[in-house]
């Protein structure tokens, strides 16, 4: 059986999860600790617009995406910068759908995890002077680090099994957008059983190692705190 065909699709997805995962780290931080300790009544709202993606079909926030990142949307003005006509069927397009699509399962484990630091530990630190960003660099950080495991694997293994938003916004373009959940699509349909089977099984394989990853990670949390 001739691999080739089978190394792109998971070289391409295993870059993309890494982009996704990575930024959004960054991003859902602000995010969850805002949502976990800030007050306002748009907390409850924005919090409703990060979990969207969880209950919406992947192909309404696709079409949603796709008109965002195409030539008429916000995503063609943006790759106008460097000359180009749109950000859909681009690998910098399945990043920003992808991101979008995965934000729940990194906001959501972070949140609970700013959530459940006392606020009596933060103010004791705030007594012994140290300054807003000491408190949350050094206190917060280190004990929400359980949130952000299991949000990093989260986030990963959903961006890796990903299969509506990304056909919508990226399409099937070999070695651009091509990803793992596309390229079973592809074999099944052209009757290409053997390889579909080898790229399926493999994604069996992925997601009994992130529950299980998910599950020692959340039994740690708890005799920590037990």
């Amino acid at each position: 059986m001739d691999l080739n065909p089978l190394i792109s699709p998971i070289l391409l997805t295993l870059a993309l999860a890494l982009c996704v995962t990575v930024i959004l780290i960054v991003v859902a931080t602000p995010i969850a600790w805002w949502l976990a300790h800030g007050r306002g009544r748009g907390r409850e709202m924005v919090g409703a617009l990060v979990t969207l993606p969880l209950v919406l079909p992947p192909t309404v926030l696709g079409f949603y995406l796709l008109l965002a990142l195409g030539p008429s949307g916000p995503g063609g003005w943006l790759a106008g910068l460097w000359g180009a006509r749109t950000l859909a069927f681009s690998f910098a397009g399945l990043v920003i759908g992808s991101v979008i699509a995965s934000l729940p399962f990194m906001v959501q484990p972070l949140r609970n995890a700013f959530a459940a630091i006392e606020t009596e530990v933060l103010e004791v630190a705030d007594t012994l002077g140290a300054s807003r960003s000491q408190r949350f660099f050094r206190i917060a950080l280190p004990l929400a680090r359980p949130g952000y495991l299991v949000g990093a694997i989260m986030a990963f293994a959903h961006t890796m099994g990903e299969f509506g938003v990304v056909l919508m916004i990226g399409g099937n373009i070999p070695g651009q957008t091509k990803v793992l959940s596309i390229a079973i699509y592809d074999f099944v349909e052209r009757l290409e059983w053997d390889k579909a089977h080898v790229l399926a099984g493999a994604m069996v394989m992925f997601g009994f190692v992130t529950i299980f990853s998910t599950l020692v990670v959340g039994r740690g949390k708890d005799n920590r705190l037990h």
